[in-house]
C-alpha cells in the first residue's frame, strides 16, 4: 500500500501536491522549461555575482565603480536571500534541506553581506557563491557523471593503501635528500634547517623548483639532479596505481546496462543491470522500460 505513492513521488524531500510541489519542480529539478530556466538564470547571477566581487577588490574600480558594485552585491544578496528562503519554503524537510551541503553553502552565499554591516572585510568571502555552480551538472543534464565519479572514488579508495605507502616512502626519501642537503650545503648555502631543507626537497621533488633556495657545491648539484629524476615517479606511481583500480573496476562492471531513460529517479545513479527492477545505489523501483 505504502509503495505505490512512493513510487509516484520517488524524491521523498519533494511534497505531495499545492504549490510547494510547483515550486519545489521549478527549483529544485530542471526536467520542466521553468525549471530549466531558472537554473540557468541563477548561474548566471552567480557568475555576474562573483565577477563584481572580485572587481570590487581592484583599488581602481572600487574608486570609481565602488557605489554600482555595492549596489548590485546588495540586489544580488536580495535575489540570493529570497531563493534561500523559496528553497526552505517548498522543501518538505526545511532542516534537512538547511543542513545539507548545498542547503550551508546557500546559506553561506548571503551571510557575508549582511556580516558586512558589521566587518566589512568579510564581503570577499562572497566568492563561496562559485561553489553553486556545481549544480550547473544538474542543469545540463550531466547527472549521469554521478556514477564514474563514484568509480574514481571507489578505485582511490581501493588504492589507497599502496598511495599511503608510496607516499611514507617518498616522505622518508625527502628526508634523507633534506638531511644530506643540510650537512653538505649548510646555513650559508640557504640550507639553514632541515625543515627549510625538507621544503626544498619537497619542491624538487614534484618538479616545482621555486628557486628561492639552490645549492652552490657540485656534491649538491648531484643530489639534487637525483632528487629531480625521482620526482618523476612520485608523478607517475600514483597515477599507476589509481589506473589499474579503475581498470580493475571496469572489468568487474555488470553487463546489460540500461540505456539514460531508466536512471534511478530518485538519486539518478545509472549502470543498472538490463534485468533490474531496483536501483542498486537506493533501492527505489526502477521506471518500466
Amino acid at each position: 500500500m505504502n509503495t505505490v505513492p512512493h513510487a509516484m513521488n520517488p524524491d521523498p524531500n519533494k511534497p505531495e501536491s499545492g504549490w510547494r510541489r510547483q515550486l519545489y519542480t521549478i527549483i529544485f529539478e530542471s526536467e520542466t522549461a521553468a525549471g530549466r530556466l531558472f537554473d540557468q538564470v541563477l548561474i548566471w547571477l552567480i557568475l555576474i555575482s562573483v565577477g563584481a566581487v572580485i572587481l570590487d577588490s581592484v583599488s581602481s574600480i572600487q574608486t570609481r565603480w565602488g557605489h554600482m558594485l555595492d549596489a548590485l552585491e546588495w540586489g544580488f544578496t536580495a535575489v540570493f536571500t529570497l531563493e534561500y528562503v523559496l528553497r526552505l519554503s517548498c522543501h518538505r524537510h526545511p532542516t534537512r534541506y538547511a543542513l545539507s551541503f548545498y542547503g550551508v553553502i546557500d546559506l553561506l552565499s548571503v551571510l557575508p553581506s549582511y556580516l558586512a554591516l558589521i566587518e566589512p572585510g568579510a564581503l570577499f568571502f562572497l566568492d563561496v557563491r562559485i561553489l553553486r555552480l556545481m549544480r550547473v551538472f544538474r542543469v545540463f543534464r550531466l547527472t549521469g557523471f554521478v556514477s564514474e565519479y563514484t568509480t574514481l572514488g571507489q578505485a582511490l579508495l581501493a588504492s589507497r593503501r599502496k598511495i599511503a605507502v608510496f607516499t611514507s616512502f617518498v616522505l622518508m626519501v625527502a628526508l634523507l635528500m633534506a638531511t644530506l642537503m643540510y650537512v653538505i650545503e649548510g646555513p650559508q648555502n640557504g640550507f639553514t634547517s632541515i625543515p627549510t631543507a625538507m621544503y626544498w626537497a619537497i619542491t624538487t621533488m614534484t618538479t616545482v623548483g621555486f628557486g628561492d633556495i639552490t645549492p652552490k657545491t657540485d656534491v649538491g648539484r648531484l643530489i639534487s639532479s637525483v632528487v629531480m629524476l625521482l620526482g618523476w615517479s612520485v608523478l607517475a606511481v600514483p597515477t599507476g596505481i589509481v589506473t589499474a583500480e579503475l581498470t580493475a573496476n571496469r572489468k568487474n562492471r555488470p553487463s546489460g546496462i540500461l540505456h539514460e531513460a531508466q536512471r534511478c529517479p530518485r538519486c539518478q545513479a545509472d549502470g543498472h543491470r538490463a534485468d533490474a527492477n531496483h536501483c542498486w545505489r537506493c533501492g527505489d523501483p526502477l521506471p518500466p522500460v
